[in-house]
């Protein structure tokens, strides 16, 4: 979904017109589900995110459009699952080997996290194409759910919301070594199931 122009959307928030809020949500509840999602997990994303939402609409009237108001949402659903999260006193777990050196798959990935080249767009010419578009999108969706919670988080910020690996850091509070691992692992899981799929047509 494409993001409204903040100068555009911020007057109506401040008039208080209900469309405008419907847009908002639309346009980033789930960058913001990602954020939470990632610092955590699953079970108190949906929580953080509500929470963070009420922070919203309380302190619309302070944002002072130092930052887009994206990074201020994102900025503030961090907040609220830090927080969550030492209310909890849960530990969020790293991974902290090193990532991989000299393996093919490291071409794949340029090293600002960019894809080297352009991945193939899927054809969709056919409905036996169609159906073999649904099938591959829910082996994608499968291994996306079984890869850790921080490095699940990192993979969504990066490759559906566009994030740039400096703000996921800054979100997230974690080294820029620590996200390139998160996903660098993420992308190499993903591609697994891609080329598994291509070669046997199943996940």
């Amino acid at each position: 979904m494409s993001h409204p122009a903040d100068a555009d959307l911020l007057p109506r928030l401040l008039a208080g017109e209900q469309g405008a809020f419907r847009e908002l949500i639309g346009a980033y509840q789930s960058a913001m589900r990602a954020v939470a999602y990632a610092i955590v997990g699953q079970r108190y994303a949906d929580e953080v995110v509500q929470d963070a939402w009420l922070a919203v609409v309380r302190n619309l009237d302070g944002f002072q459009q130092r930052s887009s108001l994206k990074t201020w949402l994102l900025t503030i659903v961090a907040n609220a699952a830090r927080s969550r999260l030492k209310q909890n006193r849960r530990e969020v777990l790293l991974d902290d080997l090193p990532a991989p050196h000299g393996t093919v798959d490291d071409a794949r990935f340029a090293e600002d996290g960019h894809w080297a080249a352009r991945v193939p767009a899927w054809h969709e010419d056919s409905p036996e194409a169609l159906l073999t578009e649904d099938e591959l999108r829910e082996c994608l969706e499968k291994t996306l759910l079984s890869l850790s919670e921080m490095q699940r988080g990192v993979v969504l910020l990066r490759e559906r919301q566009g994030l740039e690996l400096e703000e996921i850091c800054n979100l997230l509070e974690i080294s820029l070594s620590n996200v390139r691992v998160l996903l660098h692992r993420g992308r190499l899981k993903l591609f697994a199931t891609l080329e598994h799929f291509e070669e046997t047509g199943q996940c």
